[in-house]
């Protein structure tokens, strides 16, 4: 099945069999268990909805669920806000032609954008992600902070194929497991928004056929926007380094995100930032 075929019926069966039932007040549940976590009468009971409409539901056969009820089904599952919000995008079917993913408009870069990039401090670098963690934008610290973005197709400038695809990945991430994991919660996490997009549906499909890694995690079904924190990397030409980094949805441009990584002033990774913003020895300057 292909990724723009997207079900509800995955998720709640994921985040039902990651709830222990002692958390929501049913230490033995209904009877004797032969699976973990919750079964569908019990998601309906602490829904308060009957078992039939919620099985409806997580089958994908509820052609209308009312913000109500999803809100509901939310609380009993203790979905997290960014769960909640994959929950709402889920659930309401969408219309497909022929079973592919719709056409979309090639994504683009304003250039008031790219100025903003080109204006920015030395010590700070950026990018500018789009639909499926596509890298559209960047300035000279961000060409090179992970990875050597000019030197790279465009087709291959996306977080998620560099991420579980380049062989450099687990070098320049050190915490690689937890950057992966955020990498496909994110992913998801845009998936729900726009589960037609062909290139969201490129991207899963080819992780899913050459990453058993990312294979394990996008089965979790996890849900994660990771818009905020500290990353440690390593990188070749200038070492060690700490940065943290902060994602900015952009108002006119809501299915682009520009993301910003600095470092305290003074500080080794700040010294490394900047290093980084100047261009490696006889490397071309991107226009």
């Amino acid at each position: 099945m292909l990724h723009g075929e997207i079900e509800i019926s995955a998720f709640l069966k994921a985040r039902r069999a990651a709830l222990d039932p002692a958390e929501v007040g049913l230490p033995d549940g209904f009877g004797r268990r032969r699976v973990r976590g919750l079964r569908r009468e019990e998601v309906a009971q602490l829904a308060g909805i009957s078992v039939d409409y919620y099985t409806r539901i997580e089958q994908g056969r509820a052609p209308a669920v009312s913000g109500s009820v999803l809100d509901a089904i939310a609380r009993a599952l203790r979905l997290s806000h960014g769960e909640m919000t994959y929950l709402r995008n889920v659930a309401v079917p969408r219309r497909r032609t022929a079973g592919t993913c719709a056409p979309v408009p090639a994504q683009t870069v304003r250039p008031a954008v790219r100025e903003l990039l080109a204006a920015m401090d030395p010590a700070v670098a950026a990018v500018v992600l789009g639909r499926g963690l596509d890298i559209l934008a960047w300035n000279g610290a961000g060409a090179r902070l992970s990875f050597d973005l000019e030197a790279l197709a465009p087709a291959r400038r996306n977080t998620a194929l560099l991420v579980f695809l380049d062989p450099a990945a687990r070098e320049r991430y050190p915490d690689w497991e937890k950057k992966a994991e955020e990498v496909v919660g994110n992913l998801r996490a845009d998936s729900g928004r726009h589960s037609d997009d062909p290139r969201i549906c490129e991207v899963v499909n080819e992780l899913l056929d050459r990453s058993p890694e990312f294979r394990r995690m996008w089965a979790a079904q996890g849900v994660y926007e990771c818009l905020r924190g500290t990353k440690r990397m390593r990188h070749p030409e200038v070492g060690e380094l700490t940065v943290t980094f902060e994602s900015f949805r952009l108002a006119a441009d809501p299915d682009q995100v520009l993301v910003t990584y600095t470092a305290p002033a003074g500080s080794a990774s700040e010294a490394a930032l900047r290093a980084l913003s100047r261009p490696a020895a006889g490397a071309a300057v991107a226009s």
